[in-house]
């Protein structure tokens, strides 16, 4: 089979999931989790009819956009009347659908409606667990520690509180690495309920606080924080353990790819590329934790590891371990002025930010990329190097998306680096931002 006709497979199956999943969006409102209702189907953007539009339906629209849960479903054109096509009627969900055209419905097109009719959702847009940072001032990453639990917003008492809990706020936030753990309500004093006491996180925890104990057990002892510092990014740098409330460094002997390996999968950061030695990311301070440290590769974390014990070594900080972590399918958007969610789109492989060509580059693969992102919904997708020209690999081309994939590299595509492009092809992105 020619790789045009295995093309024209794929490109077959694509339109049969496209009917089993289409991308929706929330219109004529202020913020991306509310609006008229649209659905993408057969190349345009068409509106849902009122008739029998109920709580259960607008759930599944919210959950489908990364909204939380339906506050309200919403009739008669609230959100104003749309134009073009009325693409569903008579929708009845059972609330478990991962997308609005799975639900029950007569079929696209086929309705008894106007605009006059069209539905609308209000999305909660928080989410059962998620975290933010209050009355920090200019910065979005410090600040009174508050929790999303039962619709309300709470904060968190300071019992125990220390840098491994803070740890895990700030990597669920994406805000870096700790600097400080305040207390006594160093950031004023919230209000309603206090959620959370007695938090005890490893640190390791991947992105909840929830998922730390709210008391001592002995699974705290299954592996200690590690974080990566003195370099320009959270997923490169010298290694550092927390151990007796302190951190220190580990030791370049025996240190390989495998022992790099588990440090890079317990930050959440993919791959290791490099394991370095010789205090490449400069020399530490303070104690030398571990030494020796051997790691079959399956380990959660560098310290489940073989190694000799916590502060058994006989070397120098000259000798301090460092990674290089990849980022394997991550994606982000680069010369796209103050917006960190509008840009050119580049994807990360083998070590290596490269492009993604424009040919066939639609609103349905945007949509991806602007999900992958956690930037909304998509506005537009341009193409033609919009965003400048970028330099290096074309990782990316012949790009097909359902629009309902979490990640841009499980859309269909021929092959990383195998293209027809040059960079004045280079595909782009415009997303509506952060919820709210």
């Amino acid at each position: 089979m020619t790789l045009f006709e295995n093309f024209t497979v794929n490109n077959i199956a694509l339109y049969v999931f496209l009917l089993a999943g289409s991308p929706v969006r929330l219109v004529n409102s202020d913020n991306r989790c509310s609006g008229r209702v649209e659905v993408y189907h057969d190349a345009q953007w068409g509106t849902v009819c009122d008739d029998g539009w109920d709580l259960m339906d607008a759930d599944v629209v919210c959950r489908q956009l990364g909204c939380g849960a339906a506050r309200s479903a919403v009739v008669s054109t609230a959100f104003g009347q749309g134009s073009g096509p009325i693409w569903l009627d008579h929708v009845s969900c059972s609330g478990n659908e991962s997308s609005i055209s799975d639900c029950r419905h007569p079929g696209f097109g086929v309705h008894n409606c106007q605009h006059g009719e069209d539905a609308g959702v209000i999305c909660d847009c928080n989410f059962e667990g998620e975290v933010r940072l209050a009355d920090g001032g200019n910065s979005s990453c410090s600040g009174r520690v508050e929790i999303f639990h039962s619709g309300q917003w709470g904060a968190v008492c300071d019992d125990h509180w220390d840098l491994m809990d803070a740890e895990v706020v700030c990597r669920q936030l994406g805000c870096g690495r700790v600097l400080s753990a305040p207390q006594v309500a160093h950031f004023g004093q919230g209000t309603g309920p206090i959620w959370l006491d007695d938090v005890f996180c490893r640190g390791s925890e991947s992105k909840r606080l929830l998922w730390c104990f709210s008391k001592m057990s002995s699974s705290l002892q299954a592996g200690s924080p590690v974080r990566l510092v003195n370099s320009d990014n959270r997923c490169s740098g010298r290694v550092e353990v927390y151990h007796d409330a302190q951190w220190g460094t580990v030791c370049d002997d025996g240190w390989d790819l495998m022992d790099a390996d588990v440090v890079c999968r317990q930050l959440g950061c993919g791959a290791a590329r490099s394991a370095l030695t010789n205090a490449a990311q400069g020399q530490g301070s303070g104690p030398i934790w571990l030494d020796d440290v051997s790691c079959s590769g399956n380990e959660s974390s560098i310290t489940d590891c073989r190694q000799p014990g916590f502060g058994v070594h006989n070397c120098q900080h000259a000798e301090d371990a460092g990674v290089i972590c990849g980022l394997e399918g991550e994606v982000r958007l680069t010369d796209g002025g103050d917006s960190s969610c509008s840009g050119r789109v580049e994807i990360f492989h083998s070590g290596q930010w490269g492009a993604v060509c424009d040919d066939h580059w639609d609103l349905m693969d945007a949509e991806v990329v602007c999900r992958q992102l956690g930037c909304g919904r998509v506005l537009s997708a341009p193409q033609v190097g919009h965003f400048g020209q970028g330099t290096g690999p074309i990782w990316l081309d012949d790009v097909f998306c359902r629009g309902s994939e979490s990640k841009l590299s499980d859309c269909v595509h021929i092959g990383f680096g195998t293209h027809d492009c040059h960079h004045g092809e280079d595909a782009g992105v415009v997303c509506e931002g952060k919820c709210f």
